[in-house]
């Protein structure tokens, strides 16, 4: 667990993530990271969880419709 101190950046409010959370984040200077309301809380990831619903959408497709993404590809 890191506490970490919400300060002035700019007109806007930041905060300074330790060299350790970017690690396992593994992000780095200029990437995004998304922020996402859960039941307990917020989740900080460095995954986009929209494109995770869409790969799922996909998957569920994929099979069935295997010669028109085919197709489609071209």
């Amino acid at each position: 667990m890191y506490t970490l101190k919400i300060r002035r950046v700019g007109n806007s409010l930041g905060v300074t993530l330790p060299k350790e959370a970017l690690q396992k984040l593994r992000v780095k200077e200029g990437d995004n990271v998304f922020v996402t309301e859960t039941p307990s809380g917020v989740h900080l990831s460095a995954c986009n969880p929209d494109f995770e619903k869409a790969m799922e959408a996909y998957r569920k497709v994929s099979t069935k419709y295997r010669n028109a993404l085919h197709e489609l590809a071209k």
